[in-house]
């Protein structure tokens, strides 16, 4: 992925070499730090494999917003069979996403949560060696289906799906997944498209736009 935040100016990505074709950009906004891409270990889906200089993730939020909307900890979408517990990820060591396992669904914990401002991130594996994943079923939601997601001591939280994207892992929408919105919306990714055997990935990312529901 080689695209920038749309409201800033133009980032390169320090890439190391090939591990996986799969690579992330940074993004100097709000939600700083390595941007989330929805790319998975396994099989048919990679890692990251670029290394940004990362930058700090935010450390602080409003206290209204602290205090009514705690973190994701599970994940229902009724019309693609999902009922997961959902895990924190972030950036391990060397500065690539950390990745759930294969029935959790993962969110980006440098990013907001659920129903706070601005795009919540979740992630989960399409498929692995043993077979469906969690995510397997994404690419089927239409737009109204519903997405709850449980909060942690707190009621859960519904999203109303607006529309389902798939798009090539080198043509990533960045501007559309990390837009500026001020509204609490919602972005899972998950792997699509067709398999390459030669690299053991697919070829394409599965984007799942929806907004709040309350």
């Amino acid at each position: 992925m080689t695209s920038s935040h749309p409201s800033s100016p133009t980032q390169g990505v320090r890439t190391v070499p090939a591990r996986t074709p799969c690579r992330v950009s940074r993004t100097p906004g709000r939600w700083a730090g390595v941007l989330l891409v929805g790319c998975m270990v396994l099989v048919g889906c990679q890692r990251p494999a670029a290394q940004p200089e990362a930058e700090a993730a935010p450390s602080t939020r409003a206290a209204s917003e602290r205090e009514t909307v705690t973190r994701p900890v599970s994940i229902a979408i009724p019309a693609a069979g999902v009922e997961a517990r959902v895990v924190p990820v972030g950036l391990q060591p060397d500065r690539t996403m950390e990745v759930p396992e294969v029935d959790l669904a993962g969110w980006y914990e440098l990013g907001p949560r659920p129903g706070e401002a601005g795009p919540a991130v979740i992630v989960g594996h399409v498929d692995s060696r043993s077979g469906p994943a969690v995510f397997f079923r994404l690419g089927e939601l239409r737009p109204g289906d519903r997405i709850m997601v449980g909060q942690d001591g707190g009621a859960a939280r519904s999203f109303l799906v607006e529309r389902v994207e798939r798009r090539a892992k080198e043509a990533l929408p960045v501007e559309r997944i990390w837009n500026r919105t001020r509204q609490p919306v919602l972005r899972l990714i998950t792997c699509g498209g067709s398999f390459d055997r030669a690299s053991g990935h697919y070829r394409d990312n599965i984007i799942v736009y929806a907004r709040s529901d309350s």
